[in-house]
């Protein structure tokens, strides 16, 4: 249980938005009676996402031969990096989810006017930037687990996951509305990054780079266990810990707090009802 869901949140959430483009652009192919470009659509997905698998070994190849301090400052840099990240992805869904499909198709229409390497990477470009933000979200959130196997399930079955509705989506045998998941999944990705910077701060205080590492803002090891099954949720999830120190709190709260009420603050252009997923891929 220990990181799975947060990872398996992580995985869903980046391989939904992954399978829905791909959706977008297969749909629009067969759309147009265009089949015989889906070939080239899917080696741009294929690379993409093998740079990603490949992005993401590394940065654990990288960790390993690392010093102590070296390895504390790189996890601490790499997490800092995948909170940016995650709150760049949801503000940016947020923003343009009702045009990613209008925009999508048109880049596929013009690249298709180009050529066969004008698909391949518009469709690697596509999907790319999801795969690099799995494997950096994926790597700073596997730092706080003892081994690297929950949060590795918890990935696979999270994307796998996502496969699974993109498909469904695109047969047209579920329907989803994405206000509704986008903004639910937003909001516990807000709570997960927050723990993914608070595990970044401490990183930093072992790097010595930050003080107050035995400065605790308070100690409730008397009452929570973080070896029970909501130790290891709380823990794997949010990266809630008995001991934190007054710095780590401070980042959580000072990242937490703003960018809710800030995701939450619906903007007056969206906050219409939302068009369900069905709509937005074949339109």
């Amino acid at each position: 249980m220990n990181a799975f869901l947060g990872n398996f949140l992580i995985g869903l959430r980046e391989g939904l938005e992954a399978s829905l483009v791909v959706s977008i652009l297969v749909a629009f192919l067969v759309k147009t009676d265009r089949r015989r470009i889906l070939p080239q659509v899917w080696l741009g997905v294929g690379v993409a996402v093998a740079l990603s698998i490949g992005f993401g070994a590394f940065l654990f190849y990288v960790k390993d031969l690392l010093t102590y301090e070296q390895r504390e400052l790189f996890e601490a840099v790499t997490s800092i990096m995948a909170v940016v990240f995650v709150t760049w992805m949801i503000f940016w869904m947020r923003k343009f989810a009702r045009s990613l499909a209008k925009d999508l198709r048109t880049k596929l229409d013009e690249a298709v006017s180009v050529g066969t390497a004008a698909v391949v990477a518009m469709a690697f470009l596509a999907v790319i930037r999801e795969g690099l933000e799995t494997a950096t979200l994926f790597f700073a959130a596997a730092q706080g687990a003892s081994t690297t196997a929950g949060p590795l399930l918890g990935i696979v079955t999270g994307l796998l996951t996502s496969v699974v509705l993109g498909w469904l989506i695109y047969v047209s045998a579920i329907r989803i509305n994405l206000t509704v998941f986008f903004t639910v999944t937003g909001c516990l990705l807000v709570l997960v990054a927050a723990g993914i910077l608070k595990y970044g701060v401490h990183d930093l205080q072992e790097a010595g780079i930050l003080p107050g590492l035995y400065d605790h803002a308070f100690d409730i090891s008397g009452w929570y266990d973080p070896t029970t099954w909501y130790g290891s949720l709380l823990g794997g999830m949010f990266n809630v810990t008995p001991t934190p120190s007054v710095i780590e709190m401070v980042a959580w709260i000072a990242y937490a707090v703003p960018v809710l009420l800030l995701f939450l603050k619906r903007p007056r252009s969206v906050a219409r009802p939302a068009a369900e997923t069905n709509a937005v891929i074949a339109n």
